[in-house]
């Protein structure tokens, strides 16, 4: 089985009052996610990307309070596994009590059997939720597409659920008031926030409009400004006036001590060559390093997504 947690990492589907602790906020998880792109784009190519350019509309995920709970769990399901592109087969979902907020079992066969906390009995507007997360541990499986141990496996989950157009809805069901508070999935909010913000870069679109949720809308919103950093970072020309001149210092560091241990608080390193210098940096659309000659203006192609960049090496 695996298990996607309720708040915190903790375990159940929601949080009440001291059932799970405080929610975790800001980007304790963002190498992993960056590297979970990276793993995307290498497994299904840029165009295996692409062919997920529309998101889940919302409707395919609602769920009334007068809605069949088995028949519309299964409903919601088919047009996950629809949009995640998986075989058609048939899908059992099950409700028990267990630790965690859901769980499938992955199987060589065809169906999909995937189980459900009790609480969503009740709380069933986020079953797409639990589901999204779930149903990309299939396609994740069947890619062939892990990461070493638990953590960075949920991760890597979470993170093609929301860059594959479905894991808007675990966003979504982060909600909090004065009383209590419940968030699903291993990302933090604004790291779910930052990973839908890259991918509405890459197919010019706006998940804001789906969310209920006005704490989804709030972390969007910071997940958001930390991704458009990722464009704004030297050597790329957008780089502000702040990171041109750090940059142009580090630059000079690295001609006059060639070989010099490179900083890891700054997200490019210099490598000295017979050739001359060279500049290596993380492309901004799907992470993987770039490296290119250090010689002023220079137009560098990602090797892996294919994005052009303009620097000013």
């Amino acid at each position: 089985m695996n298990d996607v947690n309720g708040v915190n990492g903790a375990a159940g589907g929601a949080d009440s009052p001291g059932g799970g602790g405080p929610v975790v906020h800001g980007f304790p998880h963002l190498d992993t996610v960056r590297s979970a792109i990276t793993a995307l784009y290498r497994r299904i190519s840029p165009d295996g990307v692409g062919r997920y350019a529309t998101s889940l509309v919302p409707a395919d995920a609602a769920f009334s309070d007068v809605d069949d709970l088995h028949l519309g769990a299964q409903r919601v399901a088919h047009a996950l596994v629809r949009h995640l592109r998986l075989p058609e087969a048939r899908i059992i979902v099950g409700f028990r009590p267990m630790e965690h907020a859901a769980g499938v079992e992955l199987t060589a066969g065809p169906e999909y059997f995937i189980e459900l906390n009790d609480r969503f009995r009740t709380h069933r507007r986020d079953i797409g939720a639990a589901l999204s997360h779930e149903i990309t541990h299939v396609l994740l499986h069947r890619l062939g597409l892990e990461f070493p141990g638990t953590r960075d496996n949920e991760i890597l989950t979470d993170t093609v659920t929301a860059y594959l157009g479905a894991g808007w809805l675990l966003l979504d069901a982060f909600r909090q008031d004065a009383d209590s508070s419940q968030k699903l999935g291993y990302l933090t909010p604004e790291e779910f926030g930052y990973v839908l913000a890259k991918r509405a870069l890459l197919f010019d679109e706006d998940p804001a409009v789906w969310f209920t949720s006005p704490q989804a809308y709030t972390a969007y919103v910071r997940g958001r400004e930390r991704a458009l950093l990722d464009l704004r970072r030297p050597p790329l020309t957008a780089a502000g006036w702040a990171g041109r001149r750090r940059y142009a210092k580090d630059r000079r560091h690295a001609r006059e001590h060639p070989g010099a241990h490179r900083d890891p608080a700054v997200p490019y390193g210099f490598e000295s060559e017979a050739a001359g210098l060279r500049v290596s940096f993380a492309c901004p659309t799907c992470h993987q390093r770039i490296r290119v000659p250090v010689r002023g203006r220079v137009r560098a192609r990602c090797g892996l997504c294919g994005t052009v960049l303009e620097c000013d090496t």
